[in-house]
């Protein structure tokens, strides 16, 4: 895939999403977003109005996050956040899966959440965050397929506040269980042209990031010398098992990672450098 400036701004929903954001921050997003035809801007809920106004007449599309950060509001809340979301000028909703109705096996729920938040957004895009970090492969899996089912637009990896962001391998998953026609959208810690060339090449059409400037001016030092920005990598520098984590996660989510970790045929060769 030949990426261009213009192609790699058009991939790329430009995010400010911290509980600290300010106007100024804001007035700067948007700016950045014009000045390098990002395809969006995607913020909280308090600055969608704001946000519209700004890019009123401009290509820029305004992206709304809903249920965010945890995915726990009830649904109800959830689809008025969306809707509300819509008529003060969202043209796109992340909306957060309900991550503990998920690992509890509760599908039903899962499913009807979703459905009711793509009901609310009146035919605008929805995007449903799995929060890859806490799922396994298998859970990871079985959220997709109930996202495609709710009538979802995009699957997308991650809120940025979890204990990771985005990696490769569940990127892979999540488009081959979708398939070519749903939308796999990177995000969380997408903060130079490496990642998020390495999130592209797994499948990603939509990338999240704060540091979209950075991933565009990377592009150019990319194309000076593409053979040494794309020399093979350790794998355990991108791999989620490294970086799982006994205090931030679930025990028996921990317990799993590890266990995959162990049996990696990279471990010897590659994880003796981390030990």
């Amino acid at each position: 895939m030949e990426l261009t400036r213009e192609s790699l701004a058009k991939m790329i929903d430009h995010t400010v999403l911290a509980a600290h954001t300010t106007e100024d921050k804001i007035i700067k997003l948007c700016q950045e977003a014009l000045e390098y035809g990002f395809f969006s801007v995607c913020v909280n809920p308090y600055w969608t109005s704001y946000v519209a106004r700004k890019l009123e007449g401009t290509d820029v599309k305004v992206c709304v996050v809903a249920g965010f950060p945890l995915g726990a509001n009830t649904t109800r809340i959830k689809a008025q956040e969306a809707a509300l979301a819509v008529s003060e000028g969202a043209h796109e909703v992340d909306m957060v899966l309900n991550v503990g109705a998920m690992r509890d096996k509760k599908y039903d729920v899962v499913r009807d959440d979703i459905r009711a938040v793509k009901d609310a957004v009146d035919g605008r895009l929805l995007k449903v965050i799995l929060e890859t970090c806490y799922l396994t492969d298998e859970e990871i899996v079985k959220a997709c397929e109930l996202s495609v089912e709710a009538g979802a637009d995009f699957v997308k990896t991650s809120t940025g506040m979890g204990i990771y962001g985005a990696f490769p391998d569940h990127i892979r998953l999540m488009r081959q269980t979708v398939g070519p026609d749903i939308g796999v959208k990177a995000s969380g810690g997408i903060s130079n042209f490496k990642d998020a060339h390495r999130a592209i090449m797994a499948g990603a059409s939509r990338l999240g990031s704060s540091a979209s400037v950075s991933v565009i001016e990377g592009l150019s030092l990319y194309q000076l010398a593409p053979e040494a920005w794309l020399e093979p990598e350790i794998p355990c520098h991108f791999c989620p098992q490294r970086y799982a984590n006994a205090n931030k996660m679930p025990k028996a989510l921990y317990m799993y990672h590890t266990k995959k970790c162990s049996a990696c045929q990279y471990r010897e060769l590659y994880n003796k450098y981390y030990e």
